[in-house]
């Protein structure tokens, strides 16, 4: 009986020396694991410094392109405001220039209306007929009708007729 104890004691014995073996290969396989995870997170670690660094330096870059965008359009709304006011300044001329054109002309009229009106009927009349029809009616527009009728008197009818019928509308 004293066998069966040392026999257990023996097996038992190995059974413990396998796992130890057993255990020791594990101790070593999780170093070596261990070493390659430290590896790995030391290589992921100077990616996210790199990253890191990438985009501190893309936000700096966004930043000053930003700052140079907004000079830029600033620089073109003076621009535009600039180029507003000038077209003011050139429609405020026009408009002048238009209005001094439109007093030239009504004086221009008046001083040829005039003209007429010191003319004897069959010579105004003579002259009115050889001109354009709109010329001609812009000038009986601007005399007295009295003047008008008696000019018209002496021209020929069919070309009173026509001035008389624009005179009309």
């Amino acid at each position: 009986m004293k066998i069966l104890p040392i026999f257990f004691f023996l097996t038992l014995s190995l059974s413990a020396l396998q796992t130890s073996d057993k255990l020791f290969e594990c101790t070593e396989i999780f170093k070596e694991r261990k070493s390659e995870l430290l590896v790995e997170l030391e290589r992921i670690d100077e990616q996210k410094q790199a990253l890191s660094a990438l985009k501190t330096a893309t936000e700096n870059l966004l930043k000053k392109k930003e700052a140079k965008l907004k000079e830029q359009e600033k620089r073109v709304e003076e621009k535009l405001q600039k180029l507003d006011a000038q077209k003011k300044a050139i429609e405020e001329l026009t408009a002048k220039n238009e209005q001094a054109l439109k007093e030239l002309k009504e004086l221009k009229m008046d001083r040829v209306a005039q003209t007429f009106a010191k003319m004897k009927p069959a010579s105004a009349a003579n002259i009115l007929s050889d001109m354009k029809i709109e010329d001609a009616v812009k000038i009986l527009q601007s005399l007295k009708p009295k003047i008008v009728g008696k000019i018209m008197m002496k021209m020929d009818p069919q070309k009173a007729s026509k001035m008389t019928e624009i005179l009309s509308r």
